[in-house]
């Protein structure tokens, strides 16, 4: 039997333990030994930007933000999706999980990092979408943490409540999307999606295509264009 290689570890902003194992030729990242993502159930996470950028076209330009890098699946979807005239702005909380893609993990995604319409920030998507003072971005995508039942960092669950939703709609331009992961589901926070202007869309995904259940759910949020008088 092959063994878990630990490749690299970092500590999170809390002081957890966050590892990048290998096993097989498949990789995890594990905080304090739980997997939080695993590179063998990533087909929510490309379901996500999927979903996200299904209104662009390969044809138009399009601007994306991604809360999150992870092990980059999310990312290549999206840029499977929108044309060479699109850009994406990628944020990741952790250096270390950019330096893991650019190196252990640049045969998996993280070469795509590379591409041309790709902008990758280190650093807190909150603090990125309180400094974007108009409409920006055709589609939001977070995929931060546990979903609005942060595991990583407790800061990560304002993004999910009233006032950090509220900087994601002025964010998104009208007609655009927010798309969510969440590890379950969660009426309060669908419900928050509402309130905040969001015409929201449930959709449990599957963590791989031959899951018998769905073990996720994300989150799709529209924002309204005005009615033309």
């Amino acid at each position: 039997m092959k063994p878990h290689i630990t490749l690299a570890e970092t500590k999170t902003p809390e002081g957890q333990r966050l590892t990048l194992q290998e096993h097989d030729g498949r990789y995890a990242i594990r905080l304090d030994g739980l997997a939080l993502m695993e590179s063998s159930q990533s087909a929510s996470e490309g379901q996500l930007g999927e979903l996200a950028t299904a209104h662009l076209t390969r044809t138009g330009p399009g601007r994306v933000l991604i809360g999150g890098l992870g092990l980059g699946f999310t990312l290549r979807k999206v840029l499977e999706k929108i044309g060479p005239k699109a850009s994406v702005v990628v944020t990741e909380l952790l250096p270390a999980v950019v330096a893991w893609n650019r190196t252990f993990l640049r045969g998996l995604n993280g070469a795509l990092l590379e591409d041309r319409r790709v902008k990758c920030v280190a650093g807190d998507v909150g603090k990125v979408l309180t400094r974007t003072l108009k409409p920006e971005y055709d589609a939001i995508i977070l995929d931060i943490d546990n979903g609005p039942a942060a595991m990583v960092r407790r800061n990560n669950r304002l993004l999910y409540e009233a006032a950090g939703l509220q900087g994601v709609v002025a964010a998104l331009k009208p007609g655009g999307r927010a798309a969510f992961w969440s590890a379950g589901a969660d009426r309060a926070f669908e419900k928050r999606m509402i309130a905040a202007g969001l015409v929201v869309e449930v959709v449990a995904a599957r963590l791989h295509p031959g899951a018998r259940r769905a073990a996720a759910t994300l989150y799709i949020g529209t924002k309204p264009k005005p009615i033309e008088t």
